[in-house]
């Protein structure tokens, strides 16, 4: 199937039910007085998380949704049937937003979570509850209100722990490949990833982490350059980032340093609080030169970037430094749950 990882639907509640008019004919009881009950509830529309859905592609195709109306009323003060609601099922990961107001309604993260995103209208009252004193034999009902209405924007975040992030033909296909099951498509010639791929890569008994792969971003890409910057977005639920370098670019005349610093303007254009992330620098195919030249190569690069933090030398397709790559990044992992774990707690105790 096709991957889709933004639509945009229509959503609408039923309708409420009318409220009837309606008196009791019973022998026997004169003045039955009115009996006519109210409308039934519309129905309402939630949008939930379930597992299995790894596109939103089929929103392609179906793009208005519409709930059950409820059912008129009818005597002997009998209410009508409510409307049943409408379950419309979306991959883990979606972030839900109105497209007027551009409100985030709500952001599905683990499977069985769900979110209200249109009311049915309410049923209209029969003319038993008009009764009174002076109004004995109301012939007064009110009609049922309609249904909320909305156009929803659907927008698919994998949900990854670890973000490759580079130049088209960096490398970051063949390290996901190398250190979990995923086999994405890698090809010498750039853009061979269309769409982001996920791996999950195991370092241990019950130890695990989850890896997504996107498509290289170039110079220009916030102005849509190459695929632009639309699968950023799939890195913003990632703890750490791994900014991979090709030490010995196709290009001769092409420089590392330049790239890694044109690849964090991007970054920071689109978002701030995404080039705030841990970002490790990757320095990948040391195998494509003679050992002594790339311990050189390396050690320019990071000198001329004055870069400070983490500095990896791997080789992804001979899967040289990938073990000792991927149990560092568990521990911060690990490191990084904790702490969460234990803001929690504090938070907790001062509530």
């Amino acid at each position: 199937m096709k991957f889709v990882d933004e639509a945009i639907i229509k959503v609408q509640g039923g309708n409420g039910g009318s409220g009837a008019i309606s008196f009791r004919r019973e022998k026997f009881i004169p003045f039955g007085g009115p009996d006519g009950g109210d409308g039934g509830l519309g129905a309402s529309i939630y949008l939930e998380a379930k597992a299995g859905i790894n596109t939103l592609a089929d929103f392609r195709y179906n793009r208005s949704y519409r709930a059950q109306h409820g059912t008129a009323g009818s005597g002997n003060d009998c209410t009508g049937a409510g409307g049943e609601d409408l379950i419309v099922h979306v991959p883990v990961g979606t972030v839900i937003f109105d497209t007027e107001t551009e409100e985030q309604l709500g952001d599905l993260t683990e499977v069985g979570q769900r979110v209200l995103v249109v009311k049915g209208g309410k049923g209209g009252w029969g003319n038993a509850r008009f009764k009174s004193s002076t109004n004995r034999t109301p012939r007064k009902a009110m009609p049922g209100l309609p249904g909320e209405k909305r156009e929803l924007r659907l927008e698919m975040r994998v949900i990854a722990d670890v973000g490759l992030l580079g130049l088209p033909n960096a490398g970051k296909s063949t390290l996901i490949r190398a250190v979990s099951a995923a086999k994405p498509k890698v090809a010498d010639y750039p853009f061979t990833t269309l769409h982001p791929n996920l791996g999950v890569v195991s370092v241990g008994l019950h130890r695990s982490f989850v890896m997504a792969d996107i498509p290289g971003v170039i110079e220009g890409a916030a102005e849509g350059a190459g695929l632009g910057l639309r699968f950023l977005k799939h890195l913003q639920r990632t703890r750490v980032l791994l900014h991979l370098v090709d030490i010995m670019p196709p290009d001769p005349e092409a420089d590392p340093v330049k790239d890694v610093r044109v690849i964090a303007a991007e970054l920071k254009k689109y978002s701030p609080a995404l080039a705030k992330k841990p970002r490790w620098l990757v320095l990948n195919k040391i195998d494509a030169m003679p050992e002594d030249e790339a311990d050189n190569q390396c050690k320019d690069i990071v000198r001329r970037l004055r870069w400070k933090g983490p500095v990896y030398r791997i080789s992804g397709l001979a899967r040289i430094g990938t073990e000792r790559l991927c149990q560092d990044i568990m521990k911060l992992i690990e490191e990084m749950t904790e702490q969460e774990r234990q803001a929690a707690l504090d938070e907790e105790a001062r509530n």
